[in-house]
């Protein structure tokens, strides 16, 4: 098994989560986004992100709007919806779960050996 693409498969099964969590705080663009998740080392490329955001809009989790920008073109800003906030939570509810059960696992597997 490669271990690189189990990595990058854990990765990709939280980047909405993260996104939503990066969003709930303020309005951002993609590049805001992308620097977010790179400060945690969540190292994500921008082909990964735009059909993500895109994919959340369509479901009604995210809106946009744009806004000028004095170094540049326009930006497109994303915003949470009240759909995603509750989707949201939903994600951080299943995550807790998540997090609670595997750390039971690999603690108790850890003390076994």
């Amino acid at each position: 098994m490669n271990i690189e693409n189990t990595k990058a498969q854990m990765r990709k099964g939280i980047l909405d989560f993260c996104i939503l969590s990066i969003l709930q705080e303020r309005d951002c663009y993609t590049s805001e986004i992308l620097d977010e998740l790179k400060a945690v080392k969540l190292v994500v490329v921008e082909g990964t992100v735009y059909p993500l955001l895109t994919r959340l809009k369509n479901d009604d989790y995210l809106s946009y709007r744009w806004e000028e920008s004095i170094s540049g073109p326009p930006r497109k800003y994303y915003k949470l919806t009240q759909k995603g906030q509750l989707f949201l939570g939903e994600l951080a509810k299943t995550w807790n779960e998540l997090a609670q059960a595997v750390d039971k696992i690999t603690t108790k597997t850890q003390r076994d050996e």
